[in-house]
């Protein structure tokens, strides 16, 4: 969470009809005191529906959070490189459950950075309900409390969803926000990309920061509105009279929705300030202390975290998503069929590719043919595989033969299962054939300033400090000997139909780091999402070395060549580019 700158027994239930015995839950009131009370009917049985969500699971994402902090300088805070390994390890379990997953990188961040956004692929689109926390920490410790513990919450209960896979009454969108820490920048950011459609779509927000406190307590976002009510009943059920969020409003993610006229809620356990002595009597603890001792510091660790708020924290996030997001009965197995990309051009006489995915939206995962129509004449699409299990991908081959009728058309992919979907690709046919070759980048010696680049600030430049290797300009990202993130990128067409594709650029890596053995300050290089290179300190040398690359795979597409620059808190690495070219021939 930001700091201040921003303004044993059983109880008997009845319910329709049926018989319900149920196991009260204690009220934590004082290390000593053990007192029993019955969950009220209607919560009760609902919760019967929904899952119940492994602490330990939660706990195995906090040590990797705590792992990779390790791995990178103590910490993981926005635009560092512990964010961006704690963003990989989310979005790597979540595309390998079925989430629709992007990142959407926040330009005006403090830190620029990326957010991260899964979506189940069920649900209605125009009805979103959406859960968010933010996946930064500060830069003086590993920030598991706050706030791994919100983000390992909604990463644990989106891996259940996907693995139960029930009717979906409601979209269900997970969110992990950004330099939360500098002033709520990365959902500020999402929010303000929404247009007023999209943001009627989104029928509740609930935020999740520091829901582990070890002195913790039941702190509930605008606790006695609607939106706030499913997860007010699943404490309610515990008997653990839950109380508003007063420390917490403004200074967490659900400011900027709610702001934007969006219902929100959410859970918090609390953060600097002290427990009162009503709240320790009503949920044990310490009176007089921070709900959080270790709040903003190095020792918010995995150790600074309560088993027991975390589980009920998890388990009531599952029993709101249930209650908001989940139908009844049996679902039907259904899938979904995409295309990726979107858009293809093709010469005559050659071939281009694309990759078809699916992914099972409901039910049980099945058996899908794919086929294609609305090609021109004369240009043949075949699949492999021809057939995947819902959830598999495929290869498609789109080949134009020398007498191909030129233009665009609109290729449609059918995938027939149990029941049919479909998905489009638009097909340009030119008559000229071959390859037009050439140099694809633009401005590649940086002569021309940042014509065509994007960049930080400052980072394409003629200053002395680092010489060019030709000309006046080149590329020098970081050389600060502080933490800090700096990125170059540029949008580039891949033309179609040519036999090479390489990708060069000379690269000079001057440092004043010491060590033989760790990678302190890291360049990488991107093509799309693709990473083709990694250099770091330890890669320092005298002078500018060519580095190449194939790049054949991408041929017909458009996409983003990015250089990005790490840097720790000390110890000075340049990193500094010049002469780019991507020649094809």
């Amino acid at each position: 969470m930001r700091g201040r700158t921003l303004s044993a027994g059983t109880a008997l239930a009845v319910f329709a009809g049926m018989t319900v015995t149920l196991a009260a839950q204690p009220v934590a009131a004082s290390p000593t005191t053990t007192t029993t009370v019955a969950r009220p009917i209607a919560a009760s049985v609902a919760a019967l529906a929904a899952p119940d969500i492994s602490v330990t699971n939660v706990q195995a994402h906090l040590t990797q959070f705590n792992s990779i902090a390790s791995s990178n300088g103590g910490n993981r805070r926005a635009g560092s490189a512990g964010y961006t390994a704690s963003l990989s390890y989310v979005k790597s379990r979540l595309q390998s459950a079925g989430y629709t997953v992007s990142e959407q990188y926040c330009s005006s961040c403090t830190y620029p950075s990326n957010n991260l956004i899964a979506e189940w692929p069920g649900g209605p689109t125009d009805q979103v309900v959406m859960f968010g926390a933010h996946l930064d920490g500060v830069s003086a410790g590993p920030g598991i409390n706050d706030n791994g513990t919100g983000s390992a919450t909604l990463l644990e209960n989106a891996l259940v969803l996907a693995a139960q896979n029930p009717t979906m009454t409601k979209k269900v969108r997970f969110a992990w926000w950004t330099d939360e820490e500098q002033g709520l920048n990365g959902s500020r950011f999402y929010v303000n990309s929404l247009s007023s459609t999209q943001r009627g779509y989104i029928k509740g927000y609930y935020n999740f920061d520091m829901v582990g406190s070890t002195n913790g307590g039941y702190f509930i976002n605008r606790v006695s509105s609607t939106t706030a009510a499913p997860l007010k009943a699943y404490w309610d059920s515990l008997g653990l009279q839950p109380e508003e969020n007063v420390e917490g409003q403004g200074r967490s993610d659900d400011y900027y929705f709610q702001q934007a006229g969006i219902p929100t809620s959410g859970y918090a356990a609390g953060a600097s300030a002290r427990k009162t002595s009503a709240q320790a009597t009503k949920w044990g603890g310490t009176a007089n202390s921070a709900y959080d001792p270790c709040y903003h510091r190095s020792c918010d660790t995995t150790a600074n975290v309560s088993a027991t708020v975390l589980n009920r924290s998890a388990d009531g996030v599952a029993y709101a998503l249930w209650q908001l997001a989940v139908g009844g009965g049996t679902p039907t197995n259904d899938f979904s069929v995409a295309v990726s990309p979107t858009t293809r051009t093709v010469a005559r006489g050659a071939s281009t590719t694309a990759t078809v995915s699916t992914a099972t939206t409901s039910g049980s995962a099945q058996s899908v043919s794919l086929s294609a129509s609305g090609a021109p004449s004369g240009v043949s699409v075949s699949f492999s595989p021809s057939s995947v299990t819902s959830g598999g991908s495929a290869t498609m081959t789109l080949t134009a033969s020398a007498s191909a009728t030129t233009g665009t058309f609109t290729v449609t992919v059918t995938g027939t299962g149990s029941v049919t979907r479909t998905a489009s690709l638009t097909l340009t046919v030119t008559g000229t054939g071959g390859c037009s070759g050439g140099q694809v980048i633009g401005n590649g010696g940086f002569e021309s300033g940042a014509t065509v680049w994007t960049s930080s600030s400052g980072v394409i430049t003629n200053a002395s400090g680092q010489p060019a290797r030709t000309g006046s300009y080149k590329a020098w990202l970081n050389g600060y000997g502080s933490t800090r993130t700096e990125t170059l990128s540029q949008s580039v067409t891949v033309p179609a139909g040519c036999a090479s594709y390489t990708l060069s650029f000379w690269l000079h890596i001057d440092t004043a780091e010491t060590t033989g053995s760790t990678a302190y300050d890291k360049l990488t290089v991107r093509m799309g999402s693709t990473t083709l290179a990694t250099y770091s300190n330890l890669n320092a040398a005298a002078g500018y070395v060519q580095r190449s690359f194939s790049v054949a795979g991408f041929a017909g597409q458009t996409v983003t060549l990015t250089f990005t620059g790490t840097e720790d808190a000390s110890l000075q690495t340049s990193f500094v580019i010049d002469d780019v070219t991507l020649q094809a021939s």
